[in-house]
């Protein structure tokens, strides 16, 4: 595996394929794909049933990035690093929640003028910390890591045409072959199939081209992926994470280092993804262009990604 970068300081956490995250109910051989994480579930049934709003103390306002903050063409606007500076100025814990590698997301941290806090990166497998200290200006605080070779063994028996890669923190992916330019950052290594399982990884790429988003959620379920948790996304394209895994894991994590109570949380997001964090919230909203599912996970919806429907909500808050 790619060393990670000088100064690049971590706390590793291996999951053993049976293993779900402190308070999380998952048996072995439970499925757990997005939308259904336990532990996301007890921290909203912890939360009052109104959501949050100014006046209950320091929010934690979690964002997601692509569709929800970031345009479908990769503009961050005006208006978006305004309304995030005005929630911090109102002295709020702002902080980014994707399925972003960490190198993808300190770029558009670095846009909004994030400059402290956390940020859950790899749909919660990564969790950073910006510190001064560090030559990279930020700690990764938290690194959850699995063995990938059963699903990835798998998944290449029924999509041998895929494409897949694996992540090296703070570095790239390795993968299987090229994937088209953008799509993922950092430095792209081409290895042997064999090599992508070479060791403990905090996340599992799976581009299928050929295949619908529909399709692809099937054969997960068909597979029976039992030791991950899976999200699908608007394409053929499948991450896969630790068991028990999610953007909600993380985020509950990040709450309680922060001290902000359970009820005093709002994240915004679109995708399937997310769906686990909206549940998770006090205030959970979905974009206006997202899928049903999406929006039947959270309490309320604001505007679509052109409506600048995150920022109505950031102002909301202030």
């Amino acid at each position: 595996m790619t060393g990670p970068q000088d100064g690049f300081d971590v706390r590793t956490t291996t999951r053993p394929d049976d293993a779900a995250p402190s308070g999380a109910s998952t048996s072995p051989g439970e499925v757990a794909p997005s939308g259904t994480d336990p532990a996301a579930g007890e921290a909203a049934a912890a939360s009052p049933a109104h959501p949050a709003r100014p006046g209950e103390g320091p929010l934690l306002v979690a964002l997601d990035i692509d569709g929800t903050i970031l345009s479908h063409d990769d503009v961050l606007s005006d208006g978006v690093v305004e309304a995030v500076a005005a929630v911090r100025a109102a002295g709020h814990h702002v902080m980014l929640s994707s399925g972003r590698s960490l190198i993808a997301v300190l770029p558009i941290a670095e846009r909004l003028g994030l400059a402290e806090g956390y940020m859950v990166c790899s749909n919660g497998a990564v969790t950073a910390r910006f510190d001064d200290a560090s030559p990279t200006g930020y700690v990764v605080d938290e690194m959850i890591t699995f063995n990938p070779e059963n699903a990835l063994r798998l998944l290449r028996d029924q999509l041998p045409d895929a494409l897949f890669a694996v992540e090296d923190v703070g570095v790239g992916f390795r993968m299987n072959d090229l994937f088209p330019h953008g799509e993922l950052d950092g430095v792209h290594d081409v290895v042997d199939f064999e090599e992508l399982w070479s060791g403990e990884v905090t996340r599992v790429v799976v581009r299928s081209p050929g295949s619908t988003s529909e399709a692809f959620s099937e054969l997960a379920r068909s597979l029976g992926l039992s030791d991950v948790t899976y999200a699908v996304g608007w394409t053929a394209w499948m991450d896969i994470a630790p068991l028990g895994v999610t953007k909600a894991s993380a985020l509950e994590r990040v709450r309680g280092l922060l001290g902000v109570a359970p009820g005093a949380t709002v994240a915004v997001g679109d995708g399937s993804n997310d769906i686990d964090m909206l549940r998770w919230a006090g205030r959970g909203v979905a974009m206006g262009h997202a899928e049903p599912e999406v929006k039947d996970a959270a309490d309320e919806v604001t505007g679509s990604i052109d409506e600048a429907g995150a920022v109505a909500v950031l102002r909301s808050l202030v």
